[in-house]
């Protein structure tokens, strides 16, 4: 209550867990990119029908490095099934990354925020799509939620008139009781 997210909702297909992390890795680390269309129909499921073709997708970037050393961005794949299933436009590089950042696993929350401070921002090519738009922030884990929030603020403060994350797991705490 006393730090609200400033994101405008969450979309997420599944829980993160053992079966979600597994179906994860295969498509991020194991190159099982055929997955996305999966992951995809699974979020399409749950994102609202008001997100339509007046809406934007952005995936969260991947730093160069990373995206070489992969070969894709994940997300980027994601938002542009997404937005090709609802008819939308997809920005594949309104947001960049401009510094490596660690694997975020294990770090503690001001941790992450250091990680993160000054690494999202705007591609200043795309600034003029983004202001006014509604935007649907593209990932496949939400965990923290610290690297989606720097992405929100970056569009937030370009001008973004909504921000909504789709992803296709979500890490919830509460969820961490149920195991």
């Amino acid at each position: 209550m006393a730090d609200p997210p400033r994101h405008d909702g969450i979309t997420a297909a599944t829980l993160y867990n053992d079966a979600s992390r597994r179906l994860v890795l295969a498509f991020k680390h194991g190159r099982h990119i055929a997955h996305a269309r999966l992951m995809t129909r699974l979020i399409l499921a749950r994102l609202p029908l008001e997100i339509d073709r007046e809406w934007l997708f952005v995936p969260v970037p991947l730093h160069r490095w990373r995206l070489w050393r992969r070969g894709f961005n994940q997300a980027a794949l994601l938002a542009g099934e997404l937005a090709r299933q609802r008819g939308a436009a997809v920005l594949v590089d309104g947001l960049v990354r401009r510094k490596a950042t660690p694997m975020l696993g294990g770090m503690g929350k001001r941790a992450r925020a250091r990680a993160l401070s000054g690494a999202i921002a705007i591609n200043p090519k795309r600034s003029r799509a983004i202001t006014g738009a509604k935007i649907v922030l593209v990932d496949d884990v939400l965990t923290s939620g610290a690297t989606s929030e720097a992405c929100v603020a970056a569009l937030k403060r370009a001008g973004a008139s909504e921000v909504r994350i789709a992803c296709f797991a979500r890490l919830l705490d509460e969820a961490l009781h149920l195991a």
